[in-house]
């Protein structure tokens, strides 16, 4: 059941980025969940493998490398998808940005942490 609101505050989290970022479209609130759905898809299968292959300059960049990661994926899904349009490059930053902070957010305010002491 956790899975399922995290699911759909991810496609929240990916209509307030849509409405913040002017070269991000969603057209609707089902695209925005096939969306957050492919998103953390990719994130979970593309991205370890592009973070191996781009250690070196990972490293060089003291980390900053992974959040050029994060926006050519995001660009990627954009381009992908229909109905889910990420116009330029720098949109695919400034949206995976914002993506993982309203997602944070939501999940924080949202979502029970149940840690047993």
């Amino acid at each position: 059941m956790k899975l399922l609101w995290v699911w759909i505050l991810n496609a929240l989290a990916l209509m307030a980025v849509a409405y913040y970022v002017p070269n991000i479209h969603v057209a609707d609130f089902l695209t925005a969940l096939v969306a957050a759905l492919v998103i953390g898809l990719v994130n979970m299968l593309i991205k370890p493998i592009l973070v191996i292959l781009t250690l070196p300059i990972t490293i060089l960049t003291l980390g900053l490398f992974i959040l050029v990661i994060n926006g050519l994926l995001f660009y990627a899904v954009g381009n992908w998808l229909q109905g889910f349009v990420v116009e330029t490059l720098v949109a695919g930053l400034v949206g995976a940005l914002l993506y993982s902070l309203f997602s944070w957010l939501l999940a924080a305010i949202f979502i029970e942490d149940k840690k047993e002491k």
